[in-house]
């Protein structure tokens, strides 16, 4: 395989990249932006060796507890649950919660081979039973995949003694917190219920 028909195929890895995307990408990195496609290779590079995932919250970080959760300012009784770090993103950008995260890095998908053992849930466990949780906000995707999640993490931290809600359905069913609103969010987290 030629080095052009190599770079092609690793682009295609990228979600929503098919065939000729791919391609013109490559034609434009050679042709038109070389220095943009060193920078792309050397942050893609220092991301791979530096990025690791933060000991509290799993979220990426480069250091071992990042700096969300070593802030003072953020409220340790309040954790929120979400699956991935582009859903902890847009839940800050609403200005409506203060308080802790926990990123399960995916979802509760059979179909996928994802069982609760392959999101390692007793780190969550760990983590929401350290004594200074007091509530953990559910707030997975209203997915089927999303509400299996929010069913099984709920019910394993309601029997160890947590208070545990869920975000309200202003999210539209099947819809995912990345792509939905700033406004609709808010409201779903303020109007979150028990599980």
């Amino acid at each position: 395989m030629s080095l052009l028909e190599q770079l092609t195929d690793a682009l295609r890895i990228l979600p929503g990249v098919g065939p000729k995307s791919a391609q013109r990408m490559v034609y434009h990195l050679l042709q038109r932006d070389r220095e943009g496609a060193a920078r792309l290779a050397g942050a893609l590079t220092a991301a791979l060796g530096q990025v690791g995932h933060c000991s509290r919250c799993n979220t990426f970080s480069e250091t071992d507890v990042c700096e969300r959760c070593a802030s003072p300012q953020r409220d340790g009784s309040v954790l929120c649950v979400v699956e991935m770090p582009s859903d902890l993103a847009i839940m800050e950008q609403t200005l409506a919660y203060k308080g802790l995260y926990y990123v399960l890095m995916g979802r509760i998908s059979p179909l996928d081979g994802i069982g609760p053992r392959e999101l390692k849930l007793d780190k969550l466990i760990n983590r929401a039973t350290d004594g200074a949780v007091q509530e953990v906000i559910v707030a997975t995707n209203f997915t089927n995949e999303g509400e299996a999640t929010a069913h099984y993490v709920g019910e394993m931290l309601r029997a160890r003694g947590l208070k545990v809600s869920r975000i309200a359905r202003g999210v539209p069913v099947g819809g995912e917190l990345e792509h939905t609103d700033i406004g609709t969010l808010a409201q779903a987290l303020f109007e979150r219920r028990s599980l």
